[in-house]
């Protein structure tokens, strides 16, 4: 089941996986989280289209991580892991602390959503890793 060398399975195994670990995470953090963003639940009463848009989007990260993981062609857990630590570091955070900067969040924020991000990537790593690319 793949597609230019990217397993569909996988990546939808892992892009469920991280979109339930959003689910902990925030379920986990979520007071911490409005805080840090200065919303409140009315704020975040936008209907469950926005739920649709984080699984797309969710979707759409483990495809490239698949594709990126592929295009290296070094499957595997290991590779799969330092490969979304990479792509992390290099892309994921730093936006994310150039954003929280420029709106004048506080660096709880970026602890919050970056630690999420990290965690997601890695789990996706490690699925897409471990059914292979």
């Amino acid at each position: 089941m793949t597609f230019a060398g990217i397993n569909y399975l996988a990546v939808l195994v892992a892009a469920a996986a991280s979109f339930g670990c959003g689910a902990a995470w925030y379920g986990a953090l979520g007071k911490q989280w409005m805080a840090a963003a200065g919303v409140t639940e009315a704020d975040l009463s936008t209907g469950k289209s926005i739920y649709l848009v984080a699984a797309a989007c969710q979707l759409i990260m483990a495809f490239m991580l698949a594709g990126v993981i592929g295009h290296l062609g070094r499957a595997g857990i290991a590779n799969a892991l330092i490969t979304a630590a990479f792509l992390w570091v290099g892309f994921v955070v730093t936006s994310m602390t150039v954003n929280h900067r420029f709106q004048g969040k506080g660096w709880s924020l970026t602890v919050i959503d970056g630690g999420y991000w990290l965690t997601a990537l890695l789990i996706q790593g490690a699925i897409i890793g471990g059914i292979g690319v």
